[in-house]
């Protein structure tokens, strides 16, 4: 480089006319008062209660002197519970509502009446499909690789050519729909050509439910090989039905799991391989982002950078998965199998 070109640059940098410097991360300043609700999708499932874990980890952390409450709806009222809780979080006067959405874009117009009201929006787990009424979305992972990794799941278990359904949760889920929907994009390239989606079944998050559901695709469809179920109640109900029926042999039950819950199915080879990420870390997560937007110390915009404690910095950006809407993006998730299930289970 010539002489005239450095110290072109040397003055440049100087005038402060190079490039700018990386934002600068922002940090939470503990012991202010936010009150926050965390509101899962319905209550009695244990991911939303390690979530719950994660954000009173963070509440204690941050030395927060306001309310975290943790409340939710009962798995057959959840849609209208969801909007209800809403609607009286808003009500009660409450900085922040972290919601795990069950209940599709129903949920927007509480969701813009509580933003309105001053009480911010803040999803995670499952977002608001539209985005309207939400502040930003904590992605637990990127969702095309979820789908992905589920058509790839399907691809081994069945050895590249058969028989495959899904058993879903709830069919406003908008989480679950999204990672069926990418794993639907998957399964039209070349490497999954033998492979045939033939049914999409929903459980409703329920055990019995979704065992009844798991027993009757395995009737209507005989070629059937692999039941993925993209929810932890689905996932471990189907595996328990396969195993009862003596069918593990002919149908492999895999989706997204605790291991805690899977590791005995893992291990008999009823559900050979799963997925799933932390629950704790994204309830920790949803907090410090929800924390820091209560406090103004960020105003959810493209590119701002914050740190979260013991999980490092992260940067709010567009969501590439929905035509609307910001996202936080946690990552990553592991697959589960029988060689590292019974570590993670304990």
């Amino acid at each position: 480089m010539s002489k005239i070109i450095t110290s072109a640059i040397a003055a440049l940098m100087a005038a402060g006319l190079a490039a700018p410097a990386a934002a600068e991360s922002v940090m939470a300043e503990k012991g202010q008062s936010v009150d926050l609700t965390l509101l899962p999708k319905f209550l009695g499932i244990l991911v939303f209660d390690q979530a719950n874990e994660g954000a009173q980890e963070a509440h204690a952390e941050l030395e927060n002197p306001g309310e975290l409450l943790f409340v939710g709806p009962t798995p057959e009222n959840s849609v209208a519970g969801q909007i209800e809780i809403m609607t009286t979080s808003t009500t009660q006067g409450k900085d922040v509502v972290m919601l795990s959405n069950n209940a599709g874009d129903q949920i927007v117009p509480s969701a813009t009446a509580a933003q309105a009201a001053g009480t911010k929006v803040v999803t995670w787990d499952s977002p608001i499909p539209s985005g309207d009424g939400e502040s930003v979305f904590v992605a637990q992972v990127d969702f095309g690789s979820i789908g992905v990794v589920m058509a790839d799941m399907a691809h081994s278990l069945l050895g590249g050519s058969g028989q495959m359904a899904v058993l879903s949760a709830t069919p406003d889920a908008a989480n679950q729909n999204a990672w069926i929907a990418a794993m639907e994009d998957a399964l039209k390239g070349s490497k999954y050509a033998d492979i045939e989606l033939v049914d999409i079944v929903y459980g409703d998050d329920q055990s019995e439910v979704s065992y009844n559901r798991a027993l009757a695709l395995v009737d209507q469809y005989p070629d059937l090989g692999v039941i993925m179920a993209p929810t932890t109640v689905g996932i471990q109900a189907a595996a328990k039905a396969m195993q009862d029926e003596g069918l593990c042999d002919q149908v492999a039950v895999s989706g997204l799991g605790l291991p805690s819950e899977m590791v005995s199915y893992t291990l008999n080879g009823c559900a050979p391989e799963f997925a799933l990420w932390d629950f704790r870390d994204l309830g920790y997560l949803t907090y410090y982002t929800s924390y820091l937007l209560a406090t103004g110390a960020i105003k959810g915009e493209i590119g701002e950078t914050f740190d979260a404690g013991r999980m490092g910095e992260y940067t709010i950006e567009k969501d590439p998965t929905r035509d609307s809407g910001l996202r936080v993006l946690m990552g990553p998730f592991t697959v589960y199998n029988k060689d590292n299930v019974e570590a993670a289970a304990n």
